[in-house]
């Protein structure tokens, strides 16, 4: 006995439908676990450098000033180092030639300083005043931090974007499909079946292919952005070095295929029972 074609997608229909929701399940979790990875490396990077502080001169009377104040001040310190004169020519050499003796005209007096409790920052550097450049870690990493969180609101953009497109393919879909079996619709509705329980069947058979590209979708995103935070990891520098995902992170990340999934089901009923209820 043929089956009946009622609430059944033809088989093109239902390839593209499960093809797009994979590739939007995939970008939707790919932008969220970048955004949560680079957020909590700017979170991070930020934390770990707000207690640093660097000071320097080039005026020897000003260095012995500087000295004093930084002797005065010692117990609002966790560590104080004079950055060498050694280490900083090694740093400048690819800048500046003609050996350490040219350098040593340049190169000021640099003290480095971790402090214990960040409220003591501000009166460290009143005391400093004109003396010397008193420069904070996290004031000379702003530009990088600022660049971290606009990446971040980028991607939210994007996701937005990306939900936006999976909520307007799904309404097309369950649109077209509904339209196409009007006439089986309106015969179900005359033997007695609610508009609810029509919906219904629409509803399963988006569910199911939800499931299927929502799980591919995942599965193919989640190892490329542990490969992303593996390669970040391996520069040992900057903010990228910082990167990663918590448990909460990968939490909101199964999150995004259970969403999707959930927000297919709510459209498509939605869009079937509009198209029941048009003249």
């Amino acid at each position: 006995m043929k089956k009946p074609i009622i609430f059944s997608l033809f088989r093109e229909q239902s390839v593209f439908m499960t093809a797009v929701m994979g590739i939007m399940t995939f970008l939707a979790v790919m932008a969220l676990g970048i955004s949560i990875a680079i957020g909590t490396g700017v979170t991070r990077w930020n934390k770990q450098w707000n207690l640093y502080a660097t000071v320097q001169t080039t005026d020897s009377e000003n260095a012995s000033a500087i000295k004093k104040v930084l002797d005065t001040n010692q117990s609002k310190f966790a560590q104080v180092r004079e950055v060498s004169t050694d280490e900083m020519a090694k740093l400048m050499r690819p800048w500046i030639s003609g050996g350490k003796s040219v350098l040593e005209k340049y190169l000021p007096k640099m003290y480095e300083i971790k402090f214990k409790n960040e409220s003591d920052i501000a009166a460290v550097r009143e005391s400093v005043g004109t003396r010397g450049r008193f420069i904070t870690h996290q004031d000379a990493l702003r530009p990088s931090i600022s660049a971290g969180w606009k990446m971040v609101a980028i991607l939210s953009v994007v996701l937005g974007i990306i939900i936006l497109t999976i909520g307007i393919c799904i309404s097309f879909i369950a649109k077209n499909t509904a339209i196409l079996h009007k006439r089986e619709l309106e015969i179900l509705n005359q033997v007695g079946a609610s508009d609810s329980f029509v919906a219904r069947q629409m509803q399963i058979i988006v569910a199911k292919i939800c499931m299927t590209a929502c799980s591919l979708g995942f599965v193919a995103a989640v190892p490329i952005i542990i490969a992303i935070i593996a390669v970040a990891h391996s520069a040992r520098v900057g903010i990228m070095a910082t990167i990663g995902i918590s448990g909460g992170g990968w939490f909101a990340l199964i999150c995004v295929p259970i969403a999707i999934f959930l927000f297919a089901i709510v459209i498509t009923k939605r869009t079937t029972l509009k198209i029941l209820n048009q003249d």
